[in-house]
Formats: structure tokens, sequence, C-alpha cells
């Protein structure tokens, strides 16, 4: 599974220089009742977005791919969006642990109203790693594209937004994005009808997170 891992990995720095390769991303389709499948267009947007500003050759198909299928490890990049509530098995949770151990990389964007279920869940995957939060200067926000943390999409309760990350053994794993609505400014404009310059942070933000989640 960890050699699969590393085949995409491969196929994507390839593709960073020659975009000669294509190979797809997953989108985590998880149970416990929350709309795993909200913003449909928003992953093929980011895709298109990285092919024309970052030469890379991703499929625009993003098939969705459960939490504990071995079909996980065929994606390098899995994101994760919803409103409700999460709930993985221990099975599930043993899967997503070896997956990202193994070199995968989870984005969770929180979609307004999945946060205080998927801290518990993610409790199930890493008991002994704490969510952190990611500082200004962090890497990830300053790839192609520099930002002051993350940009704000969609105010909801007007908090500021938070990047989260899980380290293991000084990897960054996993990305949780919260109170930014960071992949509704990845969807196609009409669906939510943000302002052009939203829309364009959401995407180079997104892009920085694709970049760095596959050459840290």
């Amino acid at each position: 599974m960890r050699k699969l891992i590393l085949l995409c990995l491969t196929i994507f720095l390839t593709g960073l220089t020659y975009s000669q390769s294509t190979f797809q991303l997953g989108v985590l389709k998880y149970g416990g009742g929350g709309d795993y499948y909200a913003n449909p267009t928003a992953l093929p947007n980011l895709i298109e977005f990285c092919n024309s500003n970052l030469q890379t050759s991703i499929s625009k198909e993003t098939p969705y791919v459960e939490v504990g299928s071995p079909d996980l490890f065929l994606y390098p990049y899995v994101h994760m969006t919803g409103h409700g509530n999460v709930v993985f098995s221990s099975k599930e949770a043993e899967n997503l642990r070896t997956y990202l151990q193994g070199g995968g990389f989870l984005h969770i964007d929180d979609n307004y109203g999945m946060d205080q279920f998927i801290r518990v869940e993610l409790k199930k995957i890493f008991p002994n790693n704490d969510l952190i939060e990611l500082p200004f200067d962090h890497e990830i926000f300053h790839q192609k594209y520099d930002f002051n943390g993350l940009p704000k999409i969609h105010e909801h309760d007007g908090k500021r937004p938070q990047a989260f990350g899980i380290i293991v053994n000084g990897r960054l794993v996993c990305l949780y994005t919260y109170e930014t609505d960071l992949s509704d400014g990845w969807e196609d404009t009409e669906v939510h009808n943000d302002a052009t310059e939203k829309r364009k942070q959401a995407l180079q933000m997104g892009a920085n997170i694709l970049m760095y989640a596959f050459l840290q």
C-alpha cells in the first residue's frame, strides 16, 4: 500500500515539471449522516486551476472513496468536507491511520457544522496526536502564493479562519481548515456568487495546499 502512495507522489512530482502523467485525487465518503458529497464542483475546479497555473497534470475525475476501503491508497491526496455528523468505525480509523502514516494526505474543510464531530473522530485515528494551529509563517501559506493565514471566504459565525494540523513523525499528514469555507470558494461561480477576489484567494490557497502536500 505504501508503494502505491509513493508511486502517486512520484507521478505528481513528474507532473509538476513535465505535465506528462495524470493521476487522481479522491473525495472521502464517510458515515454518520453528514453530507460528504457537498461541493461537488469544488475539487474539479481546484484541479483545473492547478493544471493551468502549476503545470500539473491531474485528472478532473474525483472519485468518492470510502474511509475503510483499500482503494484509499490509490489517492495521494484525499479531500473531505460536509456540514454535519461524521463517524469512523475502529476499522475505518485504522485504515485511515495506515494511509496517512504511509505517505497519504488528508485535507478536511469544515463546510460549517462539522467541527464538533470531526475533532472527536480524529482522536480515533491519532489518539496521541493533537490538532495544532499552524502559524502564519508555516510553509503551507507560502508556496507559489503568499498568505498570512487562511483567507476568509464565508462569514458564518464571524470567527477568524484557522488552519489546524496533525503532525506525525515531523510530517503534516492532515490539514483541517476551519471557519473559512475554502472549498465553497472553489465551486462554480454561480453556486455561491462569491466575489472574484474571494474565489481567487480560495483557489490560490488550495493550490498552495496541494503543492505543500506533495512536496513536503
